[in-house]
């Protein structure tokens, strides 16, 4: 395995714990958790499509890191 696979297998382990926590009713979509699995995961996901260049999946998951940020901010402020 190179680089970009490693950090690409990282992140997409990372949203799929997600997804099945949620799945099992473990987690909701609203948990800080889920919400933070989901933001690293699809960031680390989107770094290794820069590294490998494929720009279909890098606009999928910049995207889902942008969308999982925007789900972080809503989060702390509703904490406040």
């Amino acid at each position: 395995m190179n680089l970009p696979d490693i950090i690409g297998s990282a992140g997409v382990a990372m949203i799929l714990i997600a997804f099945i926590l949620n799945l099992m009713q473990v987690i909701s979509t609203k948990n800080f958790w889920y919400i933070l699995m989901n933001f690293f995961g699809a960031g680390l996901a989107c770094y290794a499509s820069v590294l490998l260049k494929y720009v279909p999946f890098i606009i999928l998951e910049a995207t889902w890191t942008s969308v999982s940020l925007g789900a972080l901010i809503n989060h702390f402020r509703r904490r406040t």
